[in-house]
């Protein structure tokens, strides 16, 4: 069973019927004794941090979500569900987030004004390295965005993928152990993003 964390925010509609194009089970759910006992477990993200880090804490799951990555399990964040994963985030006045990656995240200060915040569209992703939840991606393909804040990792090491938007190259997709995430959404990417899924899917969470 897939584990999609409800935390009262995220676009989990959409990542459901992902799954389910897919033929693959999944549940929705805020329970933590579920999420620990599923096979693998997906953090998606719409909103802001700020919000996300209260509702996660008010529902006791930020030490599940850190006893799921301790324990192996195959972990997937998406969009805002990758941004809260690093220690701090400019959002919202400075939030700290859950800390399981080093680094930050920033907002975009584009100097030019056709580069509109959020980025909101498609946009290449390359990848840095082989992972297998890139496997049969080809680079430069195509992702949808929709984000004004960017990963910032302190380990160069955790970066999968980049970006360049509003005059920065950024961390589009990051791994490390058993976690994956991703700063677009693959659910809302067609076929690429449906295939990176179904590799996630596969993934034993292991980095080779």
């Amino acid at each position: 069973m897939i584990a999609v964390i409800d935390y009262r925010a995220g676009n989990l509609t959409s990542v459901r019927l992902a799954l389910e194009s897919l033929q693959v089970d999944s549940v929705i759910t805020d329970d933590p004794a579920c999420i620990l006992e599923s096979e693998r477990v997906i953090f998606p993200g719409v909103g802001a941090i700020g919000s996300a880090m209260q509702n996660l804490q008010a529902l006791k799951l930020v030490p599940t979500i850190r006893s799921v990555v301790q324990k192996g399990t195959p972990f997937l964040g998406i969009c805002l569900g990758t941004q809260i994963i690093f220690e701090r985030s400019e959002e919202d006045g400075g939030v700290a987030g859950i800390g399981l990656l080093p680094g930050s995240v920033r907002r975009f200060q584009p100097s030019n004004r056709a580069d509109k915040v959020p980025q909101i569209g498609w946009n290449q992703v390359h990848p840095l390295r082989n992972h297998p939840v890139f496997q049969g991606i080809d680079d430069q393909s195509e992702f949808y965005f929709v984000h004004s804040y960017y990963p910032c990792p302190a380990d160069p090491a955790t970066i999968l993928g980049e970006t360049d938007y509003a005059g920065v190259r950024f961390a589009s997709a990051v791994a490390r152990g058993n976690i994956v995430a991703t700063q677009f959404h693959p659910e809302k990417s067609g076929r690429t993003g449906l295939h990176l899924l179904k590799n996630f899917l596969t993934w034993n969470g292991r980095p080779e």
